[in-house]
């Protein structure tokens, strides 16, 4: 499964890779999880607000960290 979090930085952006990577770590799931910070490759997915997370190529959420359940949705989609 590849995961890219979407941000430039900020703290939200940080608590959600943090996030993914414990829920991933729990569940037993492989991901390839990456950070996006450069602007350009962040606009090339159309998400105005951050963080932005994407899964498999398709943005599944922007603005804010998102809940632990909704990770736990897109890393069970992926089993």
């Amino acid at each position: 499964m590849d995961i890219k979090v979407l941000g430039t930085g900020c703290a939200n952006c940080k608590n959600t890779v943090t996030l993914i990577d414990q829920v991933a770590r729990e569940k037993g799931v492989a991901v390839k999880l990456e950070k996006v910070e450069e602007l350009r490759d962040i606009m090339s997915y159309s998400v105005m607000s951050t963080p932005g997370v994407v899964v498999n190529g398709k943005v599944v959420h922007a603005g804010g960290v998102p809940s632990r359940d909704r990770v736990e949705k897109w890393l069970a989609a992926s089993v």
